[in-house]
């Protein structure tokens, strides 16, 4: 059975278009920009450091408050002010985790912490 001409000429439009979507799918590949995965994956290490920096201080000092109020016997006051300080101590730990984020490597005075 011998094809038709139409039908040849349209097997052959087609390849063509074929061809040509390979051609610009290879070019939007290479286009591609890399992922960033591995800089969220580090943002989200930093995220859950400060949470836990803000955590430890206040257990810390909720559990030295709490020590104080046992032996001296006053309940609320050491827990209160500890707890307070604890706070205080991780916030200010969570700041300058925060300032080590933004710093760029290599900068003078990043050994120094200034």
């Amino acid at each position: 059975m011998a094809e038709k001409p139409d039908d040849e000429a349209d097997r052959l439009r087609d390849a063509d278009r074929l061809r040509a979507l390979e051609t610009r799918l290879s070019e939007r590949r290479a286009e591609r920009r890399p992922s960033r995965g591995g800089e969220h994956i580090s943002q989200a290490n930093m995220a859950w450091r400060m949470v836990t920096e803000l955590v430890a201080g206040l257990v810390i000092g909720f559990g030295i408050g709490f020590g104080l109020d046992y032996l001296t016997g006053l309940r609320p006051v050491f827990m209160v002010v500890f707890v307070l300080l604890g706070l205080a101590a991780g916030i200010k730990t969570m700041i300058r985790t925060a300032n080590e984020i933004g710093r760029t490597p290599g900068r003078p005075g990043d050994d120094k912490d200034e």
